[in-house]
């Protein structure tokens, strides 16, 4: 343990969607818990979700000018270079300023440039990777980083292999007490605890093909009488808001975004997601019986992989995004009246957890500071 006199000093940088941005504020809130007069600062993309979501968690956050690039030619693309070197430059300026005893990335635009600088002024640093398929901004600073902590095996085609450690993905300390907090999550959203709940999540930014599915079998929703909770996503929200104003919707609750989600997991009978690294992590130690529609649109269609694994286990259901239209609404109310088949799929999804993997990050930190 630190004195107030020497505290630890951590950068912690990643970002972009919920999926780089949660493990981050779970590392940061259990290297505090262990060492509550560290100081971190967290490096960010300026105009993403991390800049407003990291000082809700009460952090500190700096942010860079820095983006990906676009599939076609635009004004962002030609400015691109000008961008990496401009956040090249302030990111070695933070670090030499902030003077951290370590720097942790987590991916994402603004972790590239930052874990760069740590590396080159010789800071010990080390990045987390949620997926099974790594990510730019990891792949490109694994050679030069101390460590690399990972939640998938196999990991060795991306990263050097003595410098990996298998821990799982970090979720938020709040997801690890699910269990609970079903009568708190009740009265929260105004349920009645004997009705069958849905939660419907499609990441932190949203999925417009579970958002379509779930309008276009709202009315099957409303008729069988049961509570759903809809996290649409930002850029979603107003649509759907307008579109639902002609629905009995007395036991729907919609949001843009929803920040109780341990109370969101403690509600749910049954959960439809998307199957980012981050998502199932959490499904897994929340230990929820779910139906999982995984995205095309991602790198290597990791996420089907990360659907596969679970679904060839008996410990989720696997609906490809061009069949959700058609089945997600009926499969979702089938499973949440087969008592038998949910109790199975939490069992079996239990199992796969990795409620220590914050804890063991954490303690890869300290090995690198000591």
């Amino acid at each position: 343990m630190t004195t107030k006199s020497s505290p630890y000093r951590l950068i912690i940088s990643g970002g972009g969607t919920g999926g780089h941005i949660f493990p981050a504020v779970a590392i940061a809130n259990a290297f505090r818990e262990r060492h509550p007069d560290a100081d971190i600062l967290f490096v960010g993309a300026q105009g993403k979700m991390e800049m407003t979501r990291v000082p809700e968690a009460g952090y500190k956050i700096v942010g860079l000018w820095i983006s990906g690039l676009q599939r076609r030619l635009t004004l962002t693309n030609l400015l691109f270079p000008l961008k990496v070197l401009v956040s090249l430059i302030k990111a070695r300026r933070i670090v030499k300023d902030f003077k951290p005893h370590a720097v942790i990335g987590t991916g994402g635009f603004a972790s590239s440039p930052v874990m760069l600088a740590a590396t080159r002024l010789g800071v010990p640093s080390l990045i987390q990777e949620q997926n099974s398929y790594a990510g730019l901004a990891n792949k490109q600073v694994a050679g030069k980083v101390s460590k690399v902590c990972v939640a998938y095996a196999g990991m060795e085609k991306y990263f050097p292999a003595a410098k990996i450690v298998f821990t799982g993905n970090p979720v938020r300390k709040d997801i690890l007490t699910v269990a609970t907090k079903r009568d708190k999550a009740l009265s929260h959203f105004g349920f009645d605890g004997r009705i069958r709940t849905l939660l419907i999540i499609g990441g932190s930014l949203g999925a417009r093909t579970i958002n379509e599915s779930i309008l276009h079998g709202i009315e099957k929703l409303i008729d069988a009488g049961v509570q759903v909770i809809w996290q649409t996503g930002k850029g979603y929200y107003e649509t759907y808001k307008a579109q639902l104003g002609k629905y009995d919707l007395r036991k729907i609750r919609v949001h843009d975004f929803v920040r109780e989600m341990d109370l969101a997991y403690a509600a749910a009978d049954v959960v439809v997601s998307r199957a980012g690294a981050l998502s199932v992590s959490e499904l897994c130690v929340a230990g929820k019986a779910s139906i999982l529609v995984p995205s095309p649109n991602v790198a290597e269609d990791h996420q089907t992989k990360n659907a596969q694994a679970l679904s060839e286990q008996d410990a989720a259901i696997l609906i490809a995004d061009k069949d959700a239209n058609a089945t997600l609404v009926e499969t979702a109310l089938k499973l949440l009246f087969d008592e038998q088949r949910t109790a199975r799929l939490r069992a079996n999804i239990s199992r796969l957890a990795k409620p220590d993997a914050t804890a063991d990050i954490v303690l890869q930190i300290e090995k690198l500071i000591k």
